[in-house]
């Protein structure tokens, strides 16, 4: 079991709470595959929480949080919210004791954060029901791995045939693996490898979001980039 005493010291998620466009565009591929009771695995501080809670399939919303600083950010957010069940630990501890089920599991953001990652997969697996989805939201490409992905806390980014063989492995079917946010390559690779920031600036967040995600999510709607800064990965037991 790993413990889950501790605290998260960044301050990325404070950032990204302003990026609406972004996380709205990361939904737009989930929202046909969630199913009425789903989990969300490492929370934060909600934020995609709630886009989650506004889509129209969602009755049952579980939110697990390892963190003891942000937990409770969660339990006064979504207090007296007869729909939302939080979960303090890790979902691989929680399994055995708790007793778990879901349409759909959704990671943005969490995989990679996870060592063992084909471990909380198979955990995955074991609570989804039949046909149940997950949904999966990872930064790709391991050659832009750079001082902010270490600040972060990542172990590690994917390429298609990697996630994919960690998922059909287990006996997940996949549905969508497709890359996602072109030119975020550049400006990722200019964050971490050239710059080197140790964290994402609120006023670089809010100006991609504003002025570069609207447009590029148009375009990506109706054209897969060949590479990109994120993967979506939707699979199904």
């Amino acid at each position: 079991m790993v413990d889950a005493s501790f605290s998260y010291s960044g301050t990325e998620l404070d950032a990204l709470a302003e990026a609406k466009n972004y996380y709205r565009w990361i939904l737009s591929y989930f929202a046909p595959y969630m199913g009425k009771r789903v989990i969300e695995v490492g929370a934060g501080i909600g934020t995609f929480s709630e886009f989650l809670l506004n889509s129209a399939n969602v009755s049952e919303l579980v939110l697990f949080e390892p963190t003891d600083n942000l937990f409770p950010q969660l339990q006064n957010r979504f207090s007296g919210n007869i729909r939302v069940k939080l979960l303090h630990g890790y979902l691989e501890d929680l399994i055995n004791t708790t007793n778990l089920s879901a349409d759909s599991i959704v990671l943005v953001n969490v995989l990679e954060h996870i060592e063992n990652d084909e471990a909380f997969l198979k955990a995955a697996y074991q609570i989804l029901i039949s046909e149940g989805t997950i949904l999966l939201f990872v930064p790709a490409l391991p050659q832009l791995y750079g001082a902010l992905d270490e600040a972060v806390g990542h172990y590690r980014r994917y390429t298609k045939p990697s996630l994919a063989s960690k998922l059909q492995k287990l006996g997940f079917h996949i549905v969508c693996l497709r890359y996602f946010n072109f030119p975020g390559i550049f400006t990722w690779f200019l964050a971490g490898r050239v710059m080197r920031y140790k964290t994402l600036r609120s006023s670089d967040v809010r100006f991609y979001d504003r002025w570069i995600v609207p447009y590029v999510s148009r375009l990506e709607k109706y054209w897969e980039p060949p590479i990109g800064q994120n993967l979506v990965a939707i699979a199904k037991k």
